[in-house]
């Protein structure tokens, strides 16, 4: 009887530590995907910030053009009225 009580106490210790280590293994694994979806996360938010940033020179380069333009065809103006 002794060492049937034994062998089921080792065996409840086994269990113990069995489930312990899945629980470890468990959380690791959820470590890890929070870790990976933080870094696809940091990775989206520069992609945005980048292309918020090209928005905003592709809109001031334009502004720059069309009063380049606009200058131009003011002087255009103006050499054509000193012509007539």
């Amino acid at each position: 009887m002794v060492s049937r009580t034994k062998e089921q106490q080792a065996m409840s210790t086994l269990k113990a530590f069995s489930e312990k280590d899945r629980a470890y293994h468990a959380y690791q694994a959820r470590q890890n995907y929070l870790r990976e979806q933080r870094g696809i996360q940091r990775h989206i938010d520069e992609l945005k910030a980048e292309a918020k940033q090209a928005r905003v020179r592709e809109k001031q380069e334009r502004a720059a053009k069309e009063a380049v333009l606009a200058e131009l065809e003011h002087l255009k103006a103006q050499l054509q009225g000193q012509q007539d």
